[in-house]
């Protein structure tokens, strides 16, 4: 199974890589896009990996591209 296709505004099949996570097991690099809609941010260079089933997010990555990034606590 992989993730959802239909999550990018651009997708183009991208041949090699590998992207490794923290246990070392790693996943196929299957296609590179960008993501996001109006009134969101447009997110680029994001990577399509094989086998994931979730969407995952790297805020230090967010960070490092020049975004600022804001945690609150919600109070009801």
């Amino acid at each position: 199974m992989t993730g959802n296709k239909a999550m990018f505004a651009t997708l183009q099949p991208k041949d090699g890589g590998y992207v490794t996570f923290s246990d070392n097991s790693k996943a196929k690099i299957i296609g590179i896009g960008s993501i996001g809609k109006n009134p969101f941010p447009i997110i680029e260079n994001v990577l399509f990996v094989e086998g994931l089933k979730h969407n995952l997010l790297s805020i230090n990555q967010l960070c490092d591209k020049g975004n600022r990034v804001i945690f609150e606590k919600l109070t009801a």
